[in-house]
């Protein structure tokens, strides 16, 4: 199984301003298979140590930070010298001992020789909850589920990811019902590594979506053994209430629906937590779309999307065929299905900032707004053929964007003022981004 991470760890590996890194995501998306992999295939050596109830660890770090010393401690740990020019230090569940967290700063300070890559099941909670290390001393790596180029990948399709990267649309499109095909797999085994890996060996629907509900039992036994006692209820009740929220017509995210009369203070808490944990992803609402969109932001009104979209359809209980085959009363949630789909591409796409866009009346709604730093383009998602572009057209008429994009199942098109990109290709965004004056 590749993961396109691999090429970022390549980078930092080689960067003369390496710091020591730490990898986000949430619990199950392949953080430390990752780690482990690249200090297998880009390193002599590599020391592995799980922080997790390990007392030895606890009691190393809880002495004093003086890197010589840790070293010393490491070594004698792993039974064998550390040379910092072919080893990889992995730190896996790094949260557990927050004193090693700290302990960062002065690697980078001290020992910048050594290669220590970091990651934790629920890291960002640590990170956002006043553990001490500092900032500027240490790079960031997200790591989401495999995205839909990574599933063709693991599926034997390497081919296809590389015509997709051609942009040679004629050709592609000469292969569309295999994209399609494809991309209904992915919408029910979406793109968690293990029920991806199970479904490549042998194709068993039934086995995926077990191993979904395992992964969902694991995520709702965090909340109860790591979310303070006072908002795991809400926690709960945000969580499951996400599948009906995105069935409304108008996604934005309702209190109300959580619970009667029930107001934002009230679930802030539970949100910041999902949030933290990787397990959700917060699209927020601009009201102008003006570059930086971060400085139109709407902090009342947002998305609540879910972490992965195989996941999305096992809360719901949506059945393989209904995937497949399709339902006609299946059409409504199908539409919260596509954009749980494109959310999870857009964000694996770096330095892409991510909101909607709803003008004062409600009378314009655009799915996505994204931001690249340079260039604003509005983004319409439809589930299926459907080639009515109503709210991008009112968009175009005010604001006069250079690209508006509708990704849909339709073939790839290009008009005077609109892309259509089909939805298994959203990926390649990020190349259109980069010409967008060539349009």
């Amino acid at each position: 199984m590749y993961r396109f991470a691999m090429e970022s760890l390549y980078k930092w590996k080689e960067s003369k301003y390496r710091k020591p890194l730490i990898i986000e995501g949430a619990r199950q998306v392949g953080k430390t298979w990752l780690m482990k992999e690249f200090g297998k295939i880009a390193y002599k050596n590599t020391v592995y140590i799980n922080f997790d109830s390990n007392s030895r660890m606890s009691e190393l770090f809880s002495v004093d930070l003086n890197t010589d010393r840790l070293i010393m401690g490491l070594e004698i740990y792993a039974g064998h010298k550390i040379n910092p020019e072919d080893t990889l230090l992995i730190f896996d569940e790094i949260q557990e001992v927050p004193k090693a967290l700290s302990s960062l700063k002065y690697f980078y300070e001290n020992a910048p020789e050594y290669h220590i890559i970091c990651a934790g099941s629920l890291l960002g909670l640590a990170l956002h909850g006043g553990t001490s290390f500092p900032v500027g001393k240490v790079d960031f790596l997200k790591l989401y589920p495999l995205s839909f180029r990574e599933f063709l990948m693991a599926t034997g399709k390497e081919r296809f990811v590389q015509l997709l990267d051609s942009l040679d649309f004629d050709m592609i499109t000469t292969f569309k019902q295999t994209y399609i095909d494809e991309l209904k797999h992915y919408y029910f085994v979406g793109g968690m590594p293990e029920a991806v890996l199970h479904f490549s060996e042998n194709k068993d629907f039934n086995e995926v979506r077990e191993i979904q509900k395992r992964i969902l039992s694991a995520y709702e036994q965090d909340f109860s053994k790591h979310a303070p006692n006072e908002i795991v209820p809400r926690i709960r009740m945000v969580w499951n209430s996400i599948p009906s929220q995105l069935a409304k017509k108008n996604k934005k995210f309702i209190y109300g629906l959580v619970r009667e009369r029930s107001r934002a203070k009230d679930y802030e808490a539970a949100i910041m937590w999902l949030s933290d944990c990787g397990l959700v992803h917060k699209v927020s609402r601009v009201n102008a779309p003006n570059i930086p969109l971060k400085a139109y932001e709407d902090l009342k009104a947002f998305k609540l999307f879910v972490v992965d979209v195989g996941l999305l359809g096992c809360m719901t209980g949506i059945s393989q065929r209904t995937l497949l085959d399709g339902n006609e009363m299946f059409v409504e949630f199908k539409g919260a299905l596509t954009e749980q789909y494109v959310i999870q591409q857009l964000v694996t796409i770096p330095q892409l900032n991510t909101y909607y866009y709803t003008n004062d009346r409600g009378s314009c709604e655009i799915d996505f707004v994204i931001d690249d730093g340079e260039t604003i383009v509005p983004v319409e998602v439809k589930a299926k053929e459907n080639l009515q572009a109503k709210s991008l057209r009112t968009y175009r008429d005010k604001f006069k964007p250079e690209l508006c994009i509708r990704t849909s199942m339709s073939d790839y098109r290009k008009e005077e003022w609109l892309l259509n990109l089909p939805l298994y290709a959203i990926e390649e965004i990020k190349c259109f981004l980069k010409n967008l004056l060539n349009f």
